[in-house]
């Protein structure tokens, strides 16, 4: 008999993000296996409201009984929740209370996300907001079974913040049919070269820092989120091109010279290895995910606090073959789903 596993996320389907990307090819792989996986996202729900700051991801309202029910309709032999949110938080209480077994995964700084949002409004409290969401994540996850973590240095991280869970690696993949190198057919007419980010246009992300970076070339950005509006206006020579997905994200990867990541709050960041997949080396600073990704001189540079030395640094290696060798051998979505189904 198939193995059932159920997965509760706060985060899934319409929204295009790194924990629905994430799950979308685990999936694909537990069904290669013939495991039977069902997923209660948001729109499972009728009474949701949007989150504040990030209006794709739809917060449902007391999700208690009706996820009761889904959870005991479908009738899993594994129960895995992927985020923190209202759901999670409810499926956690189910877990306690009918003494059912549950894995969990760490794909967000919660902590420094809040925080940062906190400090937007009020600067002094960063501090005192980021502590105070330490101490929720930890008990959030106390009861799990697993937490799942994308790197080692977020391993290291959660146990300096005194988290005594066992730890599981799940690392992430590339979809090599889509992101390998190819032809630059965009971009033709702006200056090079060409700097290039993906991923939400949000406070967390610290994209002035890339914005306001010295750059004889063209900065590109690939996107969506709340604070375009307002960086458009504010800089005016970067180029805000939307939302790409799949070949069309393709493209811009192989249209580019370097790729810019100056976020310090990402746990992975599958955008990365799609970069290094398509041949584009990366520049970003020496944080969890980057650090954990960039190890060796030919996939990119990482800076402390200068993110031109990093473009500069990474742009001067050519080994473009190694590069892509590199992702090949490390990530696969085929992996990090043995790596789940091993951690379930």
């Amino acid at each position: 008999m198939s193995m059932k596993v159920l997965i509760i996320s706060d985060a899934w389907h319409p929204q295009i993000n790194g924990v629905v990307r994430t799950y979308e090819y685990i999936i694909k792989e537990l069904d290669k296996k013939d495991y039977v996986t069902k997923v209660i996202g948001p729109s499972d729900f009728k009474r949701t409201m949007p989150m504040p700051f990030y209006p794709e991801i739809q917060l449902v309202l007391s999700p208690y009984k009706h996820l009761q029910s889904l959870i005991e309709d479908f009738g899993a032999d594994r129960l895995h929740i992927a985020t923190e949110g209202p759901l999670g938080w409810a499926a956690r209480k189910y877990c306690l209370r009918n003494k059912i077994e549950f894995s969990t995964s760490y794909h967000t700084q919660f902590p420094d996300y809040v925080a940062k949002r906190f400090a937007w409004l009020i600067p002094p409290l960063y501090k005192s907001v980021h502590n105070l969401g330490i101490r929720v994540v930890k008990h959030f996850h106390k009861p799990s079974s697993a937490v799942m973590v994308s790197t080692q240095s977020l391993h290291q991280q959660l146990e300096n913040w005194g988290f005594q869970n066992n730890m599981a690696l799940l690392t992430r993949g590339v979809d090599f049919d889509i992101f390998k190198p190819g032809p630059a057919n965009l971009f033709q007419d702006l200056p090079k070269p060409i700097s290039l980010y993906v991923g939400r246009i949000a406070i967390e992300k610290s994209l002035e820092d890339f914005l306001e970076m010295p750059w004889e070339g063209s900065k590109v950005l690939v996107g969506d989120g709340p604070i375009m509006e307002e960086l458009k206006g504010k800089y005016p020579d970067a180029h805000f091109i939307g939302k790409r997905t799949g070949q069309d994200l393709a493209d811009c990867y192989r249209s580019s010279d370097v790729f810019v990541f100056p976020s310090r709050t990402d746990t992975f960041g599958i955008v990365l290895i799609e970069a290094l997949a398509s041949g584009l080396p990366v520049a970003a600073y020496n944080v969890t995910g980057p650090k954990d990704i960039i190890i060796h001189d030919y996939l990119g540079a990482l800076e402390e606090t200068d993110l031109k030395q990093a473009c500069d640094r990474a742009m001067k290696n050519c080994d473009m073959e190694s590069r892509i060798q590199h992702v090949k051998d490390h990530y696969s979505w085929e992996a990090a789903g043995k790596q789940f189904m091993a951690a379930l």
